[in-house]
């Protein structure tokens, strides 16, 4: 079974706004057996719109489009809706009494004629009513093609998928199953994990497939396959990622939507009654932010600090002026003084320390945009490292996120 998501609006084109719904929409789908076949996204224009939804027509089973559903004039999703259908706007007095009542609860003034214009619907539709938005969604259906429209919103289209449209997907078609598992790794990149898992990928059954996900400092590994047996498709997949697993066991950190490696950091510290804390320069915030992220993280996290600035350094963390006078900021010496004495400060038990040159520009550093030295400070000491992360910003602060967590991680299990 295939679907085809449709995004209509003029902001997604222009890059004012990040189509989130299109991969929330197709991680839901894939849930129940759906493969979405295409993504597509349209600008606010009748013609475009209703090319789009013809060109849909021929290849899929299922389109859902979001967007175009509001009460302004820029807003012709319904319009072209009838236009498609060879149908008419109607007025649903289910929806009118809905906007009623959104705007007596949650707004102080009254509903305008616009807001009621909502309830002019296609005559032909399943109107899926809207708990948290004026707009109600369209089930429509052509050729044995359903058609489904919902708001742009993204926790309007997100609650009618999860109480209409996936519910009436599953009793309208027949699914199989599709089951993934995604292995993830740190520090090792997709060309040298390919080498070494090289033989077992090439007898793989047909059945199942491998794809590499890289990202900056990490890998996942997705294995994927489709079948009408669940329990054979999952015990077969399964078996495949225990192999796996074993093989790249010391870059392994857990499997996706099951653990994480700051979820398994927290859980061995949280078991060994350990903490740990972060002394961040360059990354900004960046790894506690992605510490807090992790439900009970402050079993074992007990909070970070920020010296991005080089004086701060020593007068909030204590590092010695002479150090960074001797050294220059960003150096070995001083990351290792910062994690040692962000473990006094805080009282952990390890500590992360970041310092480094995020770029564009130097800064206070000596080195080229893209160097970056960060420090962990464990219960048996200090290990440190040197890195050249490249001249992006937005990558040198990734891979030095990703790098700091995976060295904690490799100390903690030494330890």
């Amino acid at each position: 079974m295939l679907a085809e998501i449709i995004t209509i609006g003029d902001e997604i084109l222009i890059g004012q706004i990040i189509d989130t719904n299109s991969a929330y929409i197709s991680k839901e789908l894939n849930k129940i057996g759906v493969k979405v076949y295409q993504i597509t996204s349209v600008q606010d224009d009748r013609h475009h719109i209703l090319q789009a939804f013809e060109d849909a027509k021929k290849h899929a089973d299922l389109v859902i489009i979001t967007g175009g559903l509001g009460p302004t004039k820029d807003d012709i999703t319904k319009q072209t809706f009838c236009d498609f259908f060879n149908d008419v706007l109607v007025e649903d007095k289910r929806v009118i009494e809905n906007v009623a009542q959104l705007f007596k609860k949650y707004q102080l003034n009254k509903p305008l004629p616009a807001n009621f214009q909502q309830a002019m619907v296609p005559s032909k539709a399943t109107i899926l009513m809207n708990a948290f938005g004026t707009a109600p969604g369209m089930w429509m259906e052509k050729d044995d093609v359903v058609f489904v429209s919902l708001p742009g919103v993204p926790y309007e289209m997100k609650h009618l998928m999860q109480q209409e449209v996936l519910p009436r997907i599953i009793k309208r078609f027949n699914r199989p199953h599709i089951y993934h598992k995604t292995l993830l790794t740190y520090g090792l990149g997709e060309s040298a994990i390919a080498e070494r898992i090289a033989a077992w990928e090439n007898n793989l059954p047909e059945t199942i497939k491998l794809a590499y996900l890289p990202s900056l400092g990490k890998v996942r590994l997705r294995l994927s396959s489709t079948g009408n047996d669940e329990v054979a498709l999952k015990e077969t997949v399964d078996s495949q990622m225990e192999v796996l697993s074993q093989m790249l066991s010391d870059i392994a950190v857990g499997f996706e939507n099951e653990t994480s490696m700051v979820e398994l950091i927290g859980k061995i510290l949280t078991e060994k009654g350990m903490s740990y804390s972060v002394a961040e320069s360059c990354t900004g915030g960046r790894i506690a932010s992605e510490i807090i992220q992790s439900a009970g993280a402050s079993n074992a996290f007990m909070g970070g600090i920020i010296p991005y600035d080089t004086n701060l350094k020593t007068k909030i963390l204590g590092v010695p002026k002479n150090i960074i006078e001797t050294y220059n900021v960003v150096s070995i010496p001083v990351a290792e003084e910062m994690a040692k004495r962000c473990c006094v400060l805080f009282e952990s038990d390890y500590a992360i320390a970041t310092t480094g040159i995020a770029g564009p520009t130097k800064g206070d550093g000596n080195d080229e945009v893209g160097t970056v030295c960060i420090a962990i400070a464990a219960p048996s000491g200090i290990t440190s490292e040197k890195f050249s992360f490249g001249q992006d910003r937005f990558r040198v602060i990734e891979k030095t996120t990703n790098k700091a967590l995976e060295m904690l991680l490799k100390e903690i299990l030494k330890n």
